[in-house]
């Protein structure tokens, strides 16, 4: 153990194991059995409790706390993986349950897995090789989130739900339970049945984040547009863009007329 990169002030269990190399930051608590690898940053006031593993070139931000048995770190599940150097980064004030796994990047993947800030990555949760994850996502007991998902901000991931790989998740979505998702699905969109059916907007979570009347409405009438006029969704979109004048709705017109190459779950 290399005491000049401790923080003084940092409590290390005796038991615990803190590689050569690890950096230990201010008022951080590493538990017994816990073990840090040598490429590892915990920022501030970061707690790992007993018998978690952190390991890899891999940051974690400042107030995390990473629960017994997840595993933070570790080589992709990609076969074409062959030990390239890759990161994880994970950002200020997320709590990583028991028995979650979050994973390196992949040269071939930008190379860096990411999640954002105040996260909650539940019980059992997977987050896969490259991933790009917003602030304030929940990942709910055992959802799986495959290579190269994006999901952006404020979206909620429901138990057991699988995010299949490249697809991308867009701002204040809701997925739910025991949902396989396979195409992308548009920001503020609800999406719902083991077929990942896009069943309309997530209402409850646009009031509980304190979303004007006005851009409800005006969310409301655009999906109305998209779910009922005759024509290609990106021509759709694209005419909505014109038309809009909430910037909400600006948003979820650009997201159907970006090339993501992948499919839409498209409005019923």
């Amino acid at each position: 153990m290399n005491s000049s990169l401790i923080d003084p002030s940092a409590r290390i269990h005796p038991s615990a194991i803190v590689e050569d190399g690890a950096q230990i930051g201010a008022g951080s608590v590493i538990g017994p059995f816990a073990i840090i690898g040598p490429e590892v940053v915990l920022g501030d006031n970061v707690t790992v409790k007993p018998h978690a593993l952190v390991t890899g070139w891999t940051e974690i931000g400042a107030g995390c706390t990473i629960f017994s048995f997840a595993s933070v770190g570790e080589v992709p599940q990609d076969l074409k993986y062959a030990g390239e150097r890759t990161r994880l980064i994970v950002g200020r004030n997320c709590r990583i349950r028991e028995n979650a796994t979050v994973h390196l990047g992949t040269e071939g993947g930008g190379g860096v897995t990411r999640v954002g800030d105040n996260c909650l990555i539940m019980a059992g949760a997977h987050v896969g090789h490259d991933a790009q994850i917003g602030n304030n996502v929940i990942l709910a007991n055992y959802a799986g989130v495959a290579g190269h998902v994006i999901i952006e901000q404020n979206v909620i991931v429901g138990a057991s739900a699988g995010l299949h790989q490249f697809i991308r998740v867009g701002e204040g979505a809701m997925i739910g339970a025991l949902t396989r998702v396979t195409h992308d699905v548009m920001p503020f969109g609800l999406v719902s049945g083991p077929d990942g059916e896009l069943h309309g907007l997530n209402l409850i979570g646009l009031k509980r984040r304190g979303m004007s009347r006005d851009d409800i409405a005006a969310l409301r009438a655009a999906y109305k547009r998209l779910a009922t006029e005759e024509g290609a969704l990106g021509d759709l979109a694209a005419a909505l863009m014109v038309d809009a004048g909430a910037e909400v709705v600006q948003q979820v017109a650009r997201f159907f007329t970006q090339d993501a190459g992948r499919n839409f779950l498209r409005p019923k």
